[in-house]
């Protein structure tokens, strides 16, 4: 089992708000290692407008690299404007993952639009960074990985991450909706794809996390990472209908694999539940992993999938290693 020290609520967005982008919301943390510093990318939101919807900007946070509790900057604006009238990411840039390829540095997004039957669609974008991530432009107007015909939409909560000089995009994937009485709710599940540039993807087409309950779990945000002598996935999972309370929010998840392609799913291993009388009473969501230097820490978020801003939990325990046969 893993065991986790909590390091607390990092990141509060309302200590740093510009009302005109970043007013709530530090969701979907994201890192990427700097010499003297880890840079966390998230996504943000200005005050909603007259009609109540929300866009999301994607900022960054520089936390220090010995002690990540301290910040040492914050973004000013955010890393790319939001997409062009009619494109795929004209309402939203989120979740945000970046990785370094080779002597670039792309990002990929989650991108929004506002459909008339349901309340988002989603598909991923491309983007390069020519000033060490401060900034980001996108590589086209439209989406690298989107609707097909086994995953006909929300295609979004990329996660990218290099394995033997591969490229492996870690997704979610629509499955159906749910019409309730007051709007519709969507199932999704977790899925994968491979590229040797960024550009041309194949998508592995199936589910990869084996569901608790097939027609009532929504999975999200899985973050792999290579430790000891396994892939291990952290993601979290939620009830599909009324989930915004306590009881059917979103818990971590987890499942190991071998080959990135049969994944065993054993929730008990990452138990790490809300605290009560917190800013993670709710839910725990949205986790991250990463490693600096000899140490790993998880990110992620806690109420309201991350209205206040999002935590950080050091990894001080990883379960044994499975004898070699």
């Amino acid at each position: 089992m893993f065991s986790f020290e909590r390091l607390g609520l990092v990141f509060e967005t309302r200590e740093h708000a510009v009302p005109t982008w970043m007013s709530s919301f530090a969701q979907a943390p994201a890192s990427l290692i700097f010499d003297d510093f880890v840079r966390v990318y998230f996504s943000t939101r200005p005050d909603p407008d007259k009609n109540g919807r929300f866009v999301s900007y994607t900022g960054y946070v520089d936390l220090n690299l010995t002690d990540p509790r301290k910040i040492v900057g914050v973004a000013k604006t955010p890393i790319m404007p939001l997409g062009e009238r009619g494109t795929f990411d004209e309402f939203g840039t989120y979740p945000f993952s970046v990785v370094r390829f080779g002597e670039r540095l792309l990002g990929f997004h989650g991108g929004w639009t506002r459909p008339v039957s349901v309340p988002f669609a989603v598909a991923v974008g491309i983007s390069e960074s020519f000033d060490d991530g401060k900034t980001f432009k996108r590589l086209g107007s439209g989406p690298i990985i989107s609707a097909s015909i086994n995953e006909p939409f929300i295609i979004s909560g990329p996660k990218i991450r290099i394995f033997d000089d591969r490229l492996f995009l870690f997704y979610i994937a629509g499955k159906k909706w749910i019409q309730t009485d007051l709007l519709a709710e969507p199932v999704y599940r977790i899925r994968m794809a491979t590229s040797n540039d960024g550009l041309s993807w194949v998508k592995e087409d199936r589910d990869l996390i084996i569901p608790l309950d097939e027609d009532d779990e929504a999975q999200a945000s899985p973050d792999v990472f290579w430790h000891g002598d396994k892939y291990h996935m952290f993601f979290c999972f939620r009830k599909t209908l009324n989930y915004r309370g306590n009881s059917g929010s979103y818990r971590l998840g987890y499942a190991s694999s071998r080959d990135l392609l049969n994944w065993n799913r054993d929730d008990s291993m990452i138990n790490y539940g809300p605290v009560p009388n917190s800013w993670e009473e709710d839910m725990i969501a949205y986790p991250h992993v990463v490693q600096i230097h000899d140490k790993w820490y998880m990110m992620y978020l806690g109420n309201g999938v991350g209205r206040d801003g999002f935590g950080i939990s050091r990894i001080v325990g990883f379960p044994k290693s499975e004898p070699k046969l």
